[in-house]
């Protein structure tokens, strides 16, 4: 296949969909885990859950980085803003995720009165050229993100150091995939929201590009799940869906390949050494819905302390609690689905959003929101 129109074929789709209902041993019951927002939103707008058995369920994990994103994170960006007076320069998913006392970063940003600024870049190199443009102002570039944004980061930091830059810095939020899949598999049972049974995943796409499938086999080897890689496109994930039955059927838990298109068992070496040269682990890292997780995140080393917005300016994070009525945290466990939360299209809208999870072109509220808010609702006789 060549083409993007390729992967969205309707025969072949119908085709694989017939495949999957003679793999499906009518005796048991499938539930795998996308683990990529990405592959969340085209399971929903391609409607790929209507062409699967009753008993082959999809369970939406924690694969969205402004959804796992804590409020206690976004407070930090706005007291950058709103105290120290800096240019904060955020993707466009972040401005509209609640903070605390009724504010984002898109309502600080119409309530600054100071010398504070919040403006959207598309990417990190826009917050680097920011500051090279106010040499006279402190920019601080909010870092989110899995390990797909994390190189970029770790490039204009290395810049920055190379031009001698003394104002620019990164609030760094970047954290790692694996420790989510681990933390979940570790503690499949939450006592405020019962448990999850998982029997695979899909591995996410564009972090996989990064880190390789590698990091995955820990998970197939101790825990006797098996892990399909796969794109975002809806036969990329129904054929991994497949692919993850046909490993259940055998008794067998390995990680498989399906984007082998894009991906590689190593990954990209070059950009696995520079983020290792510019960032280290965290010791611990909160996570919307996950709580507090040793090593899941990352910080930048020392010998770029210059360039690093905690250590430059007098914040730190403080844990507030999500909304007592929003359910994103039982959603991004798997524990949940968005239609279960009682205010889910109601209250919370993505044009009113209440939580994360509806604001995210990556969340999962979103995309149910989009494409299948209707889908389990009882029509009337």
């Amino acid at each position: 296949m060549k083409f993007i129109d390729e992967f969205r074929d309707r025969e072949l789709a119908h085709g694989l969909a017939a495949a999957i209902g003679r793999a499906a041993q009518p005796q048991r019951d499938y539930q795998f885990m996308e683990f990529c927002g990405g592959h969340t939103h085209a399971i929903a707008r391609y409607g790929v859950s209507d062409l699967l058995p009753a008993n082959v369920r999809m369970i939406h994990g924690p694969g969205c980085p402004v959804c796992v994103l804590p409020i206690g994170r976004i407070d930090m960006a706005i007291r950058l803003a709103m105290d120290e007076g800096v240019i904060l320069c955020s993707y466009g998913d972040p401005l509209r995720v609640p903070a605390s006392g009724g504010l984002s970063l898109l309502r600080a940003r119409a309530a600054l009165a100071g010398g504070g600024e919040i403006r959207m870049v598309y990417c990190a190199a826009d917050a680097l050229r920011l500051a090279q443009e106010n040499a006279q102002r402190q920019v601080v570039f909010f870092a989110i993100g899995f390990e797909t944004t994390t190189p970029p980061t770790a490039v204009v930091i290395r810049q920055a150091r190379a031009l001698g830059l003394r104002n620019f810095s990164v609030l760094c939020c970047h954290v790692l995939t694996p420790a989510a899949i681990a933390s979940i598999l570790e503690s499949p049972e939450v006592r405020q929201w019962g448990s999850v049974r998982l029997d695979g995943f899909i591995g996410p796409a564009h972090v996989s590009t990064i880190i390789g499938s590698r990091p995955y086999e820990f998970f197939a080897a101790e825990y006797r799940k098996p892990v399909v890689i796969a794109g975002f496109e809806p036969l990329d994930v129904m054929q991994a869906i497949l692919m993850l039955i046909a490993q259940l059927n055998s008794g067998r838990a390995v990680v498989e390949n399906e984007f082998a298109r894009a991906v590689t068992r190593e990954g990209n070496r070059k950009a696995q050494r520079m983020v290792a040269e510019v960032f280290e682990l965290r010791r611990s890292f909160a996570w919307r819905g996950l709580g507090e997780l040793p090593y899941s995140a990352l910080r930048i080393r020392r010998e770029f302390a210059d360039y690093d917005a905690e250590r430059r300016f007098p914040i730190s994070y403080q844990a507030v609690p999500d909304h007592p009525a929003c359910e994103c945290g039982a959603v991004l466990r798997g524990a949940r689905r968005p239609q279960d939360c009682r205010i889910f299209g109601s209250v919370c809208t993505p044009e009113n959003p209440v939580g994360s999870c509806m604001v995210s072109s990556e969340g999962a509220c979103a995309a149910h929101y989009s494409f299948g808010r209707f889908a389990d609702a009882k029509v009337a006789p």
